[in-house]
C-alpha cells in the first residue's frame, strides 16, 4: 500500500511516492521531542501536549512535504532520514537553505508567522520517517508554559542573529573563505571525512558562487593536497589551510 499525506488534510489517501511502512511509536516520539533543545530542562509534560493529535509521516526520497505559499497548519519532527527547506530562484535555480537531521523539528517558526503560510518548500532528501505537530497545540503549550514562549524566542533571536552574520559574511568575504568555513563546520559534525548534503550546484547557490567557481576550487584544493575525493565525498587532508580562510568568519560571540 502507498500512502501521501496532504498538508491541508487530516487523512491518508493512495498515492504512488510515499511508502506505508512500521507505524511510528508515538511513546518513542515524546521522548524523542524531550530531547530537543527546545524542550530540554522543561518538564516532560510539555513534550507530550505538543504530541497531542500528531500525525505520522512516511515519505520516500524526493517527496514534497509541504508547499511554499500553503497554509502552515503543521510543523514536523523528524524521527530518521532528511529532510530539506528550499525555494526555486527566479531564474528556475533550486536553491537548499537548510538540512534536517533525526531529532531536529522543521517549520516551527512557520506557525507564528502573520500570513499563517510555509515561507519556503519542504522536501525528503531521503527516505523519512516523522510527526506532523499541529500548530495549535504549539500555541496552547506556549500560553500555558512560558518558559517554553522564552526558549522558542531565544532560538529565533539566535536564528535572526545567524542570519545576520552570514549575509555581512556573504557581502564581504571571497568564494574561498565562504567555502573553507562551509567546510570546516561540516568538519566540526562529521570529521575529515566528508559527505556533503548538497550536490555541487546546490553548494554554489548556497554559498553564493558560481558553480564553476566552486568547481575551480575544488580542483585546486586537490592539487595543492589540500583535500580529496569527488561530488559529494572529500577527505580533508590538511584542515590548517581552510581553518586559516575561515577565520574571518569567526565571531567573538
Amino acid at each position: 500500500m502507498r500512502i501521501v499525506i496532504f498538508t491541508n488534510c487530516e487523512w491518508f489517501l493512495p498515492f504512488p511516492g510515499m511508502t506505508n511502512v512500521n507505524q511510528p511509536s508515538p511513546d518513542a516520539a515524546v521522548s524523542l521531542l524531550a530531547r530537543h533543545p527546545l524542550l530540554r530542562g522543561l518538564p516532560r509534560d510539555i513534550a507530550t501536549d505538543l504530541m497531542r493529535d500528531a500525525l505520522p509521516l512516511h515519505a520516500e526520497a524526493g517527496q514534497i512535504l509541504f508547499g511554499e505559499g500553503e497554509e502552515a497548519r503543521h510543523y514536523l519532527l523528524i524521527e530518521t532520514g532528511e529532510a530539506e527547506v528550499m525555494r526555486y530562484g527566479y531564474n528556475g535555480d533550486e536553491r537548499v537553505f537548510r538540512v534536517f537531521e533525526p531529532g531536529q523539528l522543521m517549520a516551527e517558526a512557520a506557525m507564528f508567522m502573520p500570513h499563517g503560510r510555509y515561507p519556503m518548500q519542504a522536501r525528503a532528501r531521503t527516505d523519512l520517517q516523522g510527526w506532523r505537530l499541529d500548530r495549535q497545540h504549539l500555541h496552547q503549550a506556549c500560553r500555558r508554559w512560558p518558559d517554553l514562549a522564552l526558549k522558542l524566542l531565544a532560538g529565533l533571536s539566535q536564528g535572526l542573529y545567524d542570519q545576520v552574520n552570514k549575509v555581512d559574511w556573504m557581502t564581504s568575504s571571497s568564494a574561498p573563505e565562504r567555502l573553507a568555513n562551509y567546510l570546516m563546520d561540516l568538519q566540526k559534525r562529521q570529521g575529515d571525512m566528508l559527505t556533503l548534503p548538497l550536490n555541487q550546484r546546490q553548494l554554489a547557490a548556497h554559498l553564493g558562487i558560481r558553480a564553476e567557481t566552486l568547481s575551480r576550487l575544488l580542483n585546486d584544493w586537490q592539487s595543492q593536497g589540500t583535500l580529496r575525493g569527488k561530488r559529494r565525498e572529500w577527505i580533508l587532508l590538511d584542515r590548517d589551510v581552510l581553518a586559516r580562510l575561515a577565520t574571518t568568519a569567526r565571531r567573538p560571540f
